[in-house]
């Protein structure tokens, strides 16, 4: 699941939220570690443009800042980012970052990435928004080679060169932490297909996935890559049981076998990994509604 707090966009985030801090995301994260949630994740957004702020509001927190506090108080679940805008940084900058991550964590990172979309975010930083497809290309070939094995890591791109440089502490995951790619555009589809180990679609709705899924699979194929990979979507937003307040009406709800069946449809498409989001008026909710789905949704997922 996406972590409440640390990100606040009114297109998403509960009323609550606004209220909330470190110690709400910390007991979120402890549950989802007991409740055998897979992941946890946070985004990244440098700094938002007042042109944005109505729309995305500007409270973002950093994603390693959060992933590595929430690291040292969760022991099994992992830590995504959700994702990285990795064009905007060097990429032994960002190699740098989450390799300390993943050891720290005990090789509990999953390094998420995304081409971006706030323009400004690019201009502020000296990044060439326009060409922000091919720096995240090549900045994911350049982290898998600085992720890897070796800590004197070798990579000559276009934009990006190193070798001679030493790196560590190197991540606890070997031989290197996965790398999933989010996005739905086509060319996020194609940069997952040929570079990712996982893919995050953004937004989709169900009766769209069955064809990128495809697109996916056949892209992959016909790039000569056979490694397998993990494929992830978003679900509708969820409330366990009868909701005594208006939840919206997209909201999936109801009995749990009932959610559960509904839920099951993913992996039919061939989705490997759902994440999941509740409707809730204050943590508390929130934390109950999470226990609801790992006692009683959960177990009715098939397992892939």
């Amino acid at each position: 699941m996406q972590l409440p707090v640390q990100s606040q966009s009114p297109i998403f985030a509960e009323s609550w939220e606004a209220g909330a801090g470190p110690e709400d995301l910390l007991a979120v994260a402890r549950a989802a570690d007991r409740l055998g949630f897979a992941y946890i994740a946070s985004c990244d957004h440098v700094a938002i443009p007042r042109r944005l702020a109505d729309a995305m509001g500007t409270v973002w927190y950093d994603p390693v800042a959060t992933l590595s506090y929430l690291a040292a108080a969760t022991e099994r679940v992992l830590l995504l980012s959700h994702v990285a805008v990795a064009g905007l940084r060097h990429p032994l900058i960002t190699a740098k970052q989450y390799a300390t991550l993943d050891r720290l964590s005990g090789g509990r990172l999953v390094l998420g990435v995304g081409a971006g979309h706030v323009q400004e975010e690019f201009e502020a930083l000296g990044v060439e928004f326009g060409a922000r497809g091919a720096v995240l290309d090549e900045t994911v070939d350049a982290l898998k080679a600085a992720l890897g094995p070796s800590q004197y890591a070798e990579f000559g791109g276009e934009r990006f060169a190193f070798s001679g440089l030493a790196q560590s502490p190197r991540p606890a995951r070997t031989p290197r932490p996965p790398i999933w790619v989010g996005g739905s555009s086509p060319a996020a589809v194609r940069r997952a297909a040929v570079r990712g180990d996982g893919w995050l679609p953004q937004g989709d709705r169900r009766d769209q996935l069955p064809a990128k899924i495809a697109k996916l699979r056949g892209l992959r194929e016909a790039a000569g890559v056979a490694d397998p990979m993990a494929i992830g979507a978003i679900t509708e937003v969820l409330y366990v049981g009868e909701p005594s307040w208006e939840v919206g009406r997209r909201t999936l709800r109801g009995k749990p076998e009932a959610i559960a069946e509904s839920l099951r449809a993913y992996g039919a498409m061939g989705v490997h990994q759902i994440q999941v989001r509740f409707r809730s008026r204050d943590r508390s909710e929130l934390l109950g509604q999470m226990e609801a789905f790992a006692a009683e949704v959960a177990p009715g997922l098939d397992a892939v």
